[in-house]
């Protein structure tokens, strides 16, 4: 029995690893050798992930649930305790979020009262633009580096969280880890998590870091998505409440990552009807993949 559990521990640790890791140091890569800015790409990219994430969350981990509670397995108030977690998940990482922004945005000069409430750039969304600012003050660098690096935490975890909680619904793990949503969750934040990676390298590079310690340190942001993955499995398997309570508050933070980060950055990167007929398109794409 340890033995199956250590398997199906080691098994997302590893596809988590790829997804989170290896995807965002791709993308340092990328960024280290191009050092330009493909911003309309970029946005297609991310508004499609976003379109495939919403589906997921929406049409498979929000109506599992619901599937429990029909089957017996949980209580008639079941569509209730998921509606509390899922508003729990989006308010916890908006909150952090926020604390974040008022405590750093005062310091850049690019943001100001005439800038979008939204960052434009993914440079923004995860501080990179704070670490540059401070990149000739020793004494602030460090602290801008730590900002950056919470920043990017708190994007990853409850991607991470996403895939483990989709996970824990997947029977016999090491046998089926290519499939259900718990893989297609991992291949889209594998797939946005490169754009991401992109982001974070580039703004270090110009700041007067080496490439290669720009490009390990773009693959360590990638670390809490295997923290993610394992609290989300960890919580989905104590019982069918906690992986109810696991799943809601996954969704939820991912709600926020979709529609308070990916989507809103997405339409302001490059301001045209594309990103959000783009995002339509990984819906569809999205459902097809959580249906067959």
């Amino acid at each position: 029995m340890l033995i199956i559990i250590f398997m199906d521990y080691l098994a997302i640790i590893l596809i988590t690893f790829i997804s989170g890791v290896i995807g965002t140091g791709l993308g340092g890569v990328v960024g280290a050798v191009l050092r330009r800015d493909s911003t309309k790409i970029v946005s297609l990219l991310l508004s499609f992930a976003a379109g495939i994430m919403l589906a997921v969350v929406c049409f498979d981990l929000m109506s599992e649930p619901i599937e429990m509670m029909k089957n017996g397995t949980m209580p008639p108030l079941t569509p209730l305790i998921v509606v509390v977690t899922v508003i729990a998940g989006y308010g916890v990482v908006y909150l952090l979020n926020w604390l974040i922004d008022k405590k750093t945005n005062h310091e850049v000069k690019h943001i100001d009262k005439n800038h979008p409430a939204t960052a434009d750039d993914l440079d923004e969304l995860i501080h990179a633009n704070h670490y540059v600012a401070h990149k000739n003050s020793k004494s602030n660098m460090f602290v801008a580096g730590m900002v950056m690096m919470f920043a990017i935490a708190l994007h990853n975890l409850p991607e991470g969280m996403v895939i483990g909680a989709s996970y824990a619904l997947t029977p016999d793990i090491t046998a089926n880890i290519f499939s259900g949503s718990g893989f297609i969750m991992a291949i889209v934040i594998g797939l946005h998590n490169v754009p991401e990676g992109m982001a974070v390298s580039v703004p270090l590079i110009s700041g007067g870091m080496s490439k290669t310690k720009a490009v390990l340190l773009t693959a360590l942001s990638g670390l809490p998505t295997v923290l993610g993955a394992v609290l989300g499995f960890a919580l989905g398997e104590i019982n069918d409440l906690m992986l109810v309570l696991s799943l809601g508050f996954a969704s939820g933070a991912m709600l926020y990552v979709v529609f308070g980060e990916l989507l809103p950055e997405s339409i302001l990167m490059w301001r045209s009807k594309l990103p959000a007929f783009t995002l339509f398109i990984g819906l569809i794409v999205g459902f097809l993949l959580v249906m067959f």
